[in-house]
């Protein structure tokens, strides 16, 4: 995306912010994360995903984090662990230059649900050794940093 500096008049480049969070507990095959099915947004339906969405203007990533979980899966106070920050392309369109900040939560309050039916098909515990397909692509990228502990502070994708 692209904007143009009030001050120069110049027009810069924007990006696009969003959090994700992953839900992590520990079960019978080690840790699992819980995954909900996209349905009906018009981005990676039929694809597994995080409890995500756009950071609004005005709030920060961990604002936006625990906004979007309490509207996707009714859960609250959240003990939130920055996982990466993620700089992305798909070398299309200007909405499509992104930086996405992952996080991890271990506790929380409440029992996870499906809030939004119109947009989430399902709502299932995976272990990270046996994620489902398919997953949107940038998210299996930072499961599998997370599985084999090898996920770094700053990421990239698509480039």
């Amino acid at each position: 995306m692209t904007v143009q500096d009030p001050a120069t008049g110049k027009t810069r480049f924007a990006v696009v912010p969003a959090s994700y969070v992953y839900l992590l507990r520990e079960g019978a095959a080690g840790t699992e994360v819980l995954l909900q099915l996209r349905h009906g947004t018009g981005y990676m339906d039929g694809h597994w995903a995080a409890a995500a969405g756009h950071v609004e203007r005005g709030e920060t990533a961990e604002q936006a984090a625990r906004r979007e979980v309490r509207e996707e899966v009714a859960v609250e106070d959240l003990a939130l662990t920055f996982a990466t920050a993620m700089q992305r392309t798909a070398h299309d369109l200007p909405i499509d230059e992104r930086v996405d900040f992952f996080f991890t939560a271990r506790s929380w309050r409440g029992e996870p649900r499906i809030v939004e039916p119109t947009k989430c098909a399902d709502l299932r515990w995976f272990p990270l050794d046996a994620l489902p397909e398919p997953v949107v692509p940038h998210e299996r990228f930072v499961l599998d940093g997370l599985r084999t502990g090898t996920l770094p502070a700053l990421t990239s994708f698509g480039f």
